[in-house]
């Protein structure tokens, strides 16, 4: 009886696949490696609003209060939109000195005090009217917003059964080719990744409205978020009868 080895890897449009993961390395008779990948889209159920509180002064403490200023109008935001300002979280503060780089000494001729403050909002309909007011309030330096997905792990499952069906299917015609019949599965290896696309920051100066003017809709109004997708890689290998 003749032994008949199969070694393949099928790799679908934009597929990755790592000999060294590849058991194919050690052709296993009577076996078939195959590799695809998956995804699966959803509309996000969160939006991340980010941004920084920066401040410069002569003096630390001149710099430290302008940078408290801007947190309490923040808050002052958050609680006009129904928003705990509990619910925005700091990511960094700091409190560094400006020095004069022309002079030999460098002399110290000032302070500077960030922060980063992010903010996770499930009601879309207070994006607008939060990165308007923060605007309005000359808090931060720049915005930014990324939609994403509070819980993956249902759309992590889907993209990993879509990337499975992919693999299966491809492994499948390479038996059927060879005059083979797919027999189970033996191995297989999973990886997931979830793609976030961030916005540009939202400048204030596009943002703030004039003393006076008609209300301008923000950037982000009657627009439809980015929806959210995840994928999933999936490298199998099966039983060749």
């Amino acid at each position: 009886m003749k032994t008949f080895i199969v070694a393949v890897c099928a790799l679908l449009v934009g597929s990755t696949f790592s000999a060294a993961q590849s058991p194919a390395q050690n052709a296993i008779p009577n076996t078939i490696f195959v590799g695809a990948d998956g995804k699966f889209e959803t509309a996000p159920d969160t939006a991340l609003i980010q941004f920084n509180i920066s401040a410069q002064a002569d003096s630390a403490k001149e710099a430290y209060d302008q940078a408290a200023k801007q947190a309490e109008a923040t808050r002052q935001v958050l609680r006009a939109n129904g928003i705990d300002p509990k619910a925005a979280e700091v990511g960094f503060f700091s409190v560094n000195p400006q020095y004069d780089w022309k002079n030999p000494q460098r002399r110290i001729i000032g302070y500077q005090v960030r922060t980063s403050v992010s903010l996770k909002l499930k009601d879309f309909s207070k994006i607008g009217p939060v990165t308007q007011q923060l605007a309005d309030a000359s808090v931060g330096e720049s915005q930014s917003l990324s939609y994403t997905l509070d819980s993956t792990d249902e759309a992590k499952s889907k993209a990993v059964a879509d990337a499975y069906r992919r693999a299966r299917s491809s492994a499948q015609s390479l038996a059927t080719a060879s005059g083979r019949t797919l027999g189970e599965l033996t191995y297989a290896t999973v990886d997931t990744s979830e793609n976030i696309r961030v916005l540009a920051p939202l400048a204030h100066r596009a943002m703030a409205g004039r003393a006076g003017a008609a209300a301008v809709p923000a950037p982000t109004e009657e627009f439809s978020p980015q929806n959210v997708t995840v994928t999933a890689h999936v490298n199998a290998m099966f039983v060749l009868k």
